[in-house]
């Protein structure tokens, strides 16, 4: 008999599907985990999920991961990486957000084990910022570097309160947090800074009792060549400077790629002036005749806000602009139509009492009509026809 069971722990999104055999005992559970904790994740950052099978640590799993439906698996690209049990999203996006599912298939079984979805929403808004001391994603072995909570208190005033919060690191081996706890040292120079050594690869984050931070994605390298990029994401319009470090030597030629694109030549250093988001991507710095190479790392680009308003307001005034001209031109169409009804009108008017004023007078039954006077139709008669007239009018001898 199978039941299902879910477990929250310390507001760890968890889920669990837990199997029990026939006597009620607990045999096998499946675990989905999000981390940094939470449904909510922000733009631009990373995020990983773990999948994990409790009470079955003596079998061999295979895991598989699906992404919209329990029946679609993931297909992974450089953003959305698999690697047996953990899944990873650098630079969420909008189209990131949605449901995902872990399986668990032991090898020789044919029954694999589903978890429930995780459901992950993608917000706009701004997180407070993990500042990271060297501004840097990449690292050499054994080399320091630092991190800054956000100077923010769960108020959300500007004034420096670092210490309400706590550096979270996910890596391979688990998760943990506190300075300490991390092997760090907490710099007094530098409020809320921890200075940790460069040993493993991870995720890393802030959290206070209310709000928590973006995640930066520290890569450690153990070979000779890193690429040095912002830690955050840039503004369009900003100038980013990417250049290469080396662990022993400087080669003599060095290559810049984007996504896996070969972009620069025989430079160490690589300028973006005015950067869009065109230029978002993964970059790495190569050395051909060495075969050395750097990790790949992600640049990330947000919009400009001023920018994006002067579209709107550019897109607006443009839209107006139309709307008053096919009003324009309207005007212009309805004025001769206004005029030649008004005439036709005055025309039809004066034949009715032209009609009404001959000599045998008004048909029975009706009023009889006054004579028209010449003013009432001298603008509604060309020149030969109002000379005629007045001499019917004038002569009338003469005219009959």
């Amino acid at each position: 008999m199978n039941s299902l069971s879910v477990y929250v722990i310390l507001g760890l999104t968890t889920l669990m599907i837990q199997t029990t055999d026939s006597k009620g005992s607990p045999n096998i559970r499946v675990v989905l985990s999000v981390w940094p904790p939470g449904s909510t994740i922000y733009l631009r950052e990373s995020v990983a999920l773990r999948c994990s099978v409790e009470a079955g640590a003596n079998y061999s799993w295979t895991y598989h991961w699906f992404r919209h439906t329990s029946h679609k698996l993931v297909t992974p690209n450089a953003r959305h990486m698999i690697s047996g049990d953990s899944y990873s999203i650098t630079g969420v996006a909008k189209a990131d957000g949605g449901s995902y599912w872990c399986q668990a298939e032991r090898n020789g079984s044919t029954t694999p084990l589903l978890s429930d979805p995780a459901h992950l929403t993608v917000s706009e808004l701004t997180p407070p910022s993990l500042a990271v001391i060297p501004n840097s994603l990449q690292h050499f072995q054994g080399e320091r570097f630092s991190l800054q909570c956000p100077a923010v208190s769960e108020s959300n005033s500007t004034e420096s309160n670092s210490t309400d919060w706590t550096l979270w690191q996910l890596t391979d081996f688990g998760v943990r947090s506190g300075c300490q706890t991390l092997e760090g040292t907490v710099r007094k120079e530098v409020p809320g800074a921890c200075s940790l050594s460069s040993l493993y690869s991870g995720l890393y984050w802030c959290e206070s009792s209310k709000w928590r931070s973006n995640t930066v994605k520290i890569t450690v390298s153990y070979g000779s060549m890193i690429i040095v990029g912002p830690a955050h994401p840039v503004t369009e319009g900003d100038q980013v400077t990417l250049h290469c470090r080396y662990w022993l030597h400087k080669p003599n030629l060095t290559t810049f790629y984007k996504d896996g694109v070969e972009v620069v030549l025989n430079v160490t250093e690589m300028t973006i002036d005015n950067v869009n988001g065109a230029d978002e991507g993964f970059y790495k710095c190569a050395e051909p005749e060495e075969k050395l190479e750097s990790p790949d790392s992600w640049l990330s680009v947000r919009r400009n806000s001023t920018s994006e308003e002067r579209k709107t307001l550019s897109s607006e005034g443009t839209w107006i602009w139309v709307l008053l001209f096919c009003c324009f031109v309207v005007i212009l169409l309805l004025i001769p139509v206004v005029m030649l009804l008004v005439r036709h009108y005055r025309l039809r008017m004066w034949c009715t009492r032209s009609c009404f004023s001959s000599k045998e007078g008004p048909p029975p039954g009706e009023a009889p009509q006054t004579t028209q006077d010449v003013t009432e139709v001298q603008w509604d008669l060309g020149w030969m026809e109002m000379a005629n007239l007045l001499d019917k009018q004038q002569y009338p001898a003469t005219a009959s």
